[in-house]
């Protein structure tokens, strides 16, 4: 096997920071041994990168995509080799998709639909969660039959009613199967119930604007969802995952189970910690480009996820990434805020923005590492195979320059979108080499990798549960 060695470098991982050598063999880590040193200096390789003055870091996990995702009357507009391709630019190596059940059909063709769109167009590594549209007696027995094949998060809606929306009692059944197949349950914690209320109020009163999608949504019911999906976790006896909480309650709700020594866990992702209420209410109907659900919430909110991230509170930083283009796709919700897809582009930009925050002093270098990295591959088994930089890993490593500076702009990204959220945002830092089980896929602004490298990944049950 092909051996590469990677020199010089400050190797970084949740737990520790070193200047070391990183041994590659074929796709696995091999060794590390300390810069200069005897066993480093007696290594040879095919090919050598010098890491001089650079970060030696694990690929980045976005363990929150939706590529291809019907919505709304579209779908969103990265395919899994776009979407895939872009994350490899942005030091990104596994995202963890969602796989969706159609309500009436078996959460099995969801998930072989979901396979099919991506096997064989994957620039990286790839996983599925599924999405629950339909809680009944055969699929709550499908989800036993998931996990043994590598599919161990299961996804319920409080929101979108009609469309993806799960009861109370459907979400304590889905959480008590969860109790007994060890898998773990992801809540979308909006009361959607309530929220459609809202919109119609909104609407009839000839509040049509994008700005209304934040109002209607309001931050009391991200927290009534999130203390009610708490409860019910409690009452089955489940752990829970939280997906891209917004609201400074709902950290709360989370603060306080995790207090109280419940397995209750969080995510947040990039558009809450940098965008706020002033992006939805942009003129001229461009505050339509940050529709997503849950909301931008106004700046104050931002301190308290920040806390969070820096106390564990909130465990992992995911992007929630489910691009629409504004002209064609946007466009659809003009005079009318309710059809305005949800979602936003960015599983390019989320190393960097949190690179960004290790910059401005928000967060520790380690701390980057674990919300983007380790966190999510133990939240969703793939840990220590994925998420660190040690013996036996796979080789997803990213050499990163840490004083490169980069203006972000959809002039230069790679996702498949007409726009990008964080328009003439400048970031220090930026991805200069990545490797994906060893092979060489994004290297000095050059793109060497293919579609068909990423292979699909069965993951284990969460590895995070005290």
């Amino acid at each position: 096997m092909n051996r590469t060695l990677i020199r010089n470098g400050l190797v970084i991982t949740a737990s520790e920071e070193v200047h070391a050598d990183v041994l590659i063999e074929g796709e696995k880590v091999m060794a590390l041994a300390s810069t200069g040193s005897t066993v480093a200096e007696s290594w040879t390789a095919e090919t050598v990168i010098d890491a001089a003055g650079k970060y030696v870091i694990p690929g980045g996990i976005d363990a929150h995509t939706h590529m291809e995702l019907p919505f709304g009357g579209t779908a969103a507009s990265d395919t899994f080799e776009t979407g895939s391709r872009a994350a490899a630019w942005g030091g990104t190596t596994t995202i963890v998709d969602f796989a969706v059940q159609s309500v009436g059909e078996s959460l099995r063709s969801g998930l072989d639909s979901w396979h099919a769109k991506a096997e064989g167009n994957c620039a990286i590594d790839y996983a599925f969660h599924m999405i629950m549209a339909d809680v009944t007696e055969n699929s709550l027995k499908e989800m036993d039959l998931l996990v043994g094949e590598g599919v161990t998060s299961f996804k319920l809606f409080m929101a979108y009613p009609g469309v993806f929306y799960s009861d109370d009692g459907q979400i304590l059944r889905a959480m008590q199967r969860s109790a007994d197949n060890g898998s773990l349950v992801m809540m979308h914690a909006e009361n959607g119930i309530a929220i459609d209320v809202l919109v119609e109020q909104a609407l009839a009163s000839g509040k049509t604007d994008p700005r209304y999608h934040g109002e209607v949504r309001r931050e009391l019911l991200e927290a009534e969802a999130t203390h009610r999906a708490i409860r019910l976790s409690e009452v089955a006896g489940s752990p829970l995952y939280v997906v891209h909480v917004s609201a400074a309650s709902a950290v709360a709700e989370l603060a306080q189970a995790r207090d109280r020594g419940l397995n209750v866990f969080g995510e947040t992702c990039p558009q809450y910690l940098f965008l706020s209420t002033d992006n939805l209410a942009e003129p001229d109907f461009e505050g339509s480009k940050y529709v997503c659900s849950t909301p931008l919430r106004p700046k104050e909110h931002q301190a308290e996820l920040w806390k969070g991230l820096r106390t564990n509170d909130l465990q992992v930083v995911s992007t929630d990434h489910c691009p629409f283009c504004f002209s064609g796709q946007k466009e659809l919700g003009q005079g009318d805020f309710s059809k305005i897809p949800n979602g936003l582009p960015g599983v390019e930009n989320r190393m960097d923005l949190l690179h960004q925050a290790v910059v401005d002093g928000r967060i520790s270098r380690r701390r980057w590492i674990e919300i983007a990295c380790a966190s999510p591959a133990r939240m969703f088994g793939l840990y220590p195979r994925k998420g660190t930089i040690a013996p036996g890993a796979d080789a997803d490593i990213v050499v990163y320059d840490p004083n490169a500076t980069q203006v972000i702009s959809a002039e230069t990204h790679h996702m498949n979108v007409d726009y990008s959220a964080y328009e003439g945002k400048r970031v220090t830092g930026k991805s200069e080499t990545v490797l994906s089980r060893g092979s060489v896929i994004i290297d000095q602004d050059r793109y060497l990798g293919r579609a068909g490298h990423g292979r699909y990944q069965a993951r284990e049950t969460c590895q995070y549960l005290t």
